[in-house]
């Protein structure tokens, strides 16, 4: 979060134009990037697995929200309509563990855990999600599904259960390229009821005091993978365009989502299967606004479960994480990743994130003190093609066109955040070059068709930001005793520095600089005097 010394209606949705259809997606499924075509021309349909809500969020649980946040973002503004579902996982073995340990009901806890998951999307600025679906109230619906398969062969009823028959299924194992030999459904009591060691439960028999619902087959619940095959039907059709998740639901998870779905329906279940990598416990990587990223093997399951962080490797609860940074800082984080790669945590990596986004919130300042308006009251196009109309008729600063296109390809290029994240970098500096250039802060210098200029270059940065969710409102600036006479503080010692420079005394006037800036304070040096900024 940035400290400084000063304060600061959707447009109608068009078709996809011609320049959408440059959008490829990488595919888990057929493991290549393909040309994104939808299932109905002009709509998606986007189901993403969502929370089992048995313990707060982690910074783990919000990877794929944001991701997808900023994948239904930009879609929209390439000009389709998307309907975007994540799942609520509201009963489940966890849940029924936890729920006894804290000696409250399921539906109790689930109801708590929802509500710390909703709040932390709020605060992540993640608004675009159109149906949160429950487990439990698509009860009839997993029957009705768990039913059809019995009726059409693909699974048997064993002793209250429901299982799925592998070994009838000639395409199981065709996402994660695993054999059946090598797989392993349910253990325990329910091995025993079981045609084969990899057939997996869709219906579980009632136990003692659990939750229960009435089926064909006597009370009980359903299995995890039957549900978001009810779930993704119901709202999306038998079949929809994007199933998205964590690299680690590949297999079993997604696995047996493809076979309930596709032997029930007789096609496919999603066209295209997006995977995120997952949050890594180790060292930092990179360089925020740099144009590279760490070259790793797509899709290595295996390697990133390994470094998997979660509850189980001391994963704090995600709301003690926004007691130290702004949502905007953790999804500038994650956005600053290719979403197929692994995201690497440390506080050290998400500290240098917090100073990259200073460099925008200075330039947002700067754009302000230029025209005497506030940067998120610009307005700018909200769709590609009005973006393009206004770049062709506009006078940009030099680079800022080109800057406009490499963010595009980056995007259209399986929805590379990270590349179009630098090209926010480039961007930004392109208008920086232009403004000192052109004497913008200098009215006796600045001309009003130079300011006009940077005004649209200015449009442009908003135009693309918005699209991955980013500068929709000022940072929130922390509120403490303390800020006033830190402010005070900060003050005099730009003056003192500014005397020291006057006095041609640079190595002192130099070391107040480099020490602040050791402790999080950067100082500008403005035609109007020197000005300070505190990160976080």
């Amino acid at each position: 979060m940035l400290t400084t010394q000063t304060s600061q209606s959707h447009a109608h949705r068009t078709a996809p134009s011609d320049l959408t259809m440059s959008i490829r997606v990488y595919n888990t499924l057929t493991k290549t990037k393909e040309p994104f075509e939808p299932v109905e021309p002009g709509k998606v349909g986007i189901y993403l697995c969502g929370p089992t809500v048995y313990k707060p969020s982690h910074i783990g649980h919000m990877v794929g929200p944001v991701i997808f946040d900023a994948v239904k973002r930009y879609l929209v503004y390439c000009g389709y309509q998307v309907t975007w579902v994540v799942n609520i996982t509201d009963v489940d073995d966890k849940l029924i563990a936890e729920s006894a340990a804290r000696g409250m009901s399921m539906s109790q806890l689930a109801e708590e855990m929802t509500a710390d998951y909703m709040d932390n999307l709020a605060a992540m600025g993640i608004d675009t999600v159109d149906h949160f679906p429950r487990a439990t109230a698509t009860m009839d619906e997993i029957i009705r599904l768990t039913q059809t398969l019995i009726d059409k062969g693909f699974a048997y009823a064993a002793g209250g259960d429901v299982y799925f028959d592998v070994a009838r299924d000639a395409e199981y194992g065709k996402l994660s390229n695993r054999s059946v030999e090598s797989m392993h459904g349910d253990g325990g009591e329910m091995a025993g009821r079981k045609r084969a060691a990899a057939d997996f439960a869709l219906w579980k028999s009632a136990k003692p005091g659990e939750p229960s619902w009435d089926s064909p087959w006597g009370p009980g619940r359903p299995g995890w993978h039957i549900e978001c095959s009810a779930m993704s039907r119901k709202l999306l059709g038998e079949t929809f365009d994007i199933h998205g998740g964590g690299l680690d639901l590949v297999f079993p998870h997604h696995e047996n989502e493809i076979a309930q779905s596709e032997c029930a329906h007789g096609k496919p279940q999603a066209k295209y299967w997006m995977h995120n990598g997952l949050m890594q416990a180790s060292s930092e990587i990179g360089k925020v606004g740099g144009r590279a990223t760490r070259e790793i093997a797509d899709g290595d399951q295996a390697a990133q479960e390994s470094g998997k962080l979660g509850k189980s490797k001391g994963a704090s609860a995600f709301r003690e994480l926004l007691a130290i940074y702004a949502g905007e800082t953790i999804r500038f984080f994650v956005l600053s990743t290719h979403y197929r790669r692994p995201i690497d945590f440390s506080t050290e990596r998400i500290d240098e994130v917090d100073k990259g986004l200073a460099t925008f919130y200075r330039f947002f300042q700067r754009y302000e003190r230029i025209t005497g308006e506030s940067f998120y009251r610009l307005e700018a196009p909200a769709s590609r093609t009005a973006g393009d109309s206004a770049a062709a008729e506009s006078t940009l600063p030099p680079d800022v066109a080109d800057c406009r296109q490499r963010f595009l390809a980056s995007m259209d290029d399986d929805f590379n955040t990270g590349g179009a994240i630098g090209d926010l970098f480039e961007l930004v500096r392109a208008l920086n070059k232009f403004v000192d250039g052109e004497s913008l802060e200098e009215s006796a210098k600045a001309t009003p068709a130079a300011v006009a200029t940077f005004r649209a270059g200015a449009r442009t940065l908003r135009e693309l930001a918005a699209t991955l969710g980013l500068f929709r409102a000022p940072p929130k600036a922390p509120v403490g005793a303390s800020d006033a006479l830190t402010g005070q503080l900060l003050d005099l010692l730009a003056a003192v520095r500014s005397e020291l420079r006057k006095a041609k005394n640079f190595a002192m006037a130099d070391s107040i600089r480099d020490r602040l800036a050791a402790l999080g304070v950067t100082l500008e040096d403005r035609p109007d005097g020197t000005a300070w900024t505190i990160q976080r």
